[in-house]
């Protein structure tokens, strides 16, 4: 993003005929002068896993939102092409691709100005990449799948030591949140829940989404499909959590990603159903992020806590 920077200059109109009686200057309406520079407030964004679909997204929703700006693009693919140019954007973004976080941190933090991260990487390398974000006094926004446990907890006790914020998130669909605070509102009305989900490629089973919302729907005192909750039959689905909650996982080219979660009693079906079609559904959440991380002094995990 730029920001306009203007100068009003008047314009004076003098008689000089000496031979009348001198009049009152005279002034027309001022000529306005802008420049266009670029804004010193905007939040910096580094993008590591830029070249990724979700990463080319990332760079696009960005550039395009205000107050902040895509300052570095890291990835092991596509290295020194310009970032903007991978994207497809019709102007190249000056910004080339580098396979070394380290040194694009080192660059941004000389201008000292507010920095994000963004991490779409892998799980094995998202504590050293938090690590080294917090260092060049950084924040983070992760959004990476299947992260331990054991890994979000090292990570907030090394936050809340720095003093940095730090956005662990299982999702940036702001649709799939609103699905899980929806069931969790049905739990407490329904004996009986399957989750049932699709994708169109082999990915890890269950997904990220699945286990998120049979965890929420855990330990909350209840206890579900009580007639059927110690089969072993593999067709019922894998049980998640010990309060019953099954989950379902279709693979099939040409299916949407699909998760809907099935309540019921006697006489009555409550469905929730949420279908992602295009990567852009992650975008407004991690605009949020974004906005959001800057704030902050310690991690917090989930999304959902800013909606």
């Amino acid at each position: 993003m730029a920001a306009s920077s203007c100068q009003f200059q008047p314009t004076y109109y003098i008689n000089y005929n000496y031979n009348v009686r001198p009049k009152k200057v005279e002034t027309t309406k001022p000529f306005i002068c802008c420049s266009v520079q670029p804004s010193q407030n905007n939040v910096k964004v580094i993008i590591n896993g830029a070249a990724k679909e979700i990463g080319r997204a990332a760079v696009i929703a960005v550039t395009k939102a205000r107050g902040m700006e895509v300052a570095g693009a890291v990835d092991s693919n596509f290295v020194g092409q310009d970032i903007g140019q991978v994207c497809d954007m019709e102007e190249p973004l000056e910004i080339p691709i580098i396979n070394d976080l380290t040194m694009v941190l080192g660059s941004i933090s000389q201008s000292k100005a507010i920095g994000v991260v963004i991490d779409f990487t892998d799980p094995s390398t998202v504590y050293d990449n938090v690590k080294q974000a917090t260092a060049f006094g950084m924040n983070s926004v992760v959004y990476v799948p299947r992260i331990k446990q054991e890994t979000v907890m090292a990570l907030s006790m090394f936050c809340e030591k720095a003093s940095m914020g730090c956005l662990v998130a299982p999702t940036l669909s702001i649709g799939s949140i609103l699905l899980q605070q929806a069931a969790i509102s049905a739990s407490f009305h329904y004996n009986n829940v399957e989750i049932v989900e699709s994708r169109a490629n082999a990915v890890d089973f269950p997904t990220q989404d699945a286990v998120q919302i049979a965890n929420n729907l855990s330990n909350l005192g209840q206890l579900y499909n009580r007639d059927d909750i110690s089969t072993d039959i593999p067709a019922r689905g894998q049980v998640i959590g010990e309060d019953g909650v099954r989950v379902h996982s279709l693979v099939l080219p040409g299916l949407p990603s699909s998760t809907s979660v099935y309540f019921s009693r006697p006489g009555e079906v409550y469905t929730l159903k949420h279908d992602i079609t295009d990567v852009q559904c992650l975008m407004p959440g991690l605009i949020l992020a974004i906005r959001k991380v800057v704030r902050l002094k310690n991690l917090v995990y989930g999304l959902e806590k800013f909606l």
